[in-house]
């Protein structure tokens, strides 16, 4: 898969301001892919920088090794889940169908991601 990545912003906060979550935004465009099994289930893989900063925030994870994060996309803000994924030695972040209608999104669409890291 091509690296779509085109910056990581590093926005400082307060630790006081959000207690749940770690100092560090991070902001990218990606492609939204489907899945190739019998569920439509639709992704996007992290770029490697950003996936290697997540790695480095957050601790080893027991079960499938998921982090927690605050996702904002477009004009949609959600709490979910990114998975480790073996192929790309990345992360994978699923976008739901709620989200990808009220985006006006399909597989290929190029999008551009603003991530969160939760506190663990």
């Amino acid at each position: 898969m091509m690296d779509f990545f085109e910056s990581i912003h590093l926005d400082m906060f307060e630790k006081n301001d959000f207690p749940d979550m770690h100092p560090i935004e991070l902001e990218f465009s990606t492609e939204i892919w489907l899945w190739p099994g019998p569920a439509a289930w639709h992704f996007i893989t992290l770029p490697d920088d950003a996936a290697s900063q997540i790695r480095s925030l957050t601790p080893p994870r027991r079960g499938f090794g998921s982090v927690r994060v605050e996702v904002m996309l477009g004009e949609s803000i959600w709490r979910t889940s990114i998975f480790p994924d073996s192929k790309s030695g990345s992360y994978v972040l699923p976008i739901k169908a709620q989200i990808r209608r009220k985006e006006g999104l399909i597989a290929g669409s190029i999008t551009r991601i603003r991530l969160r890291p939760l506190s663990v």
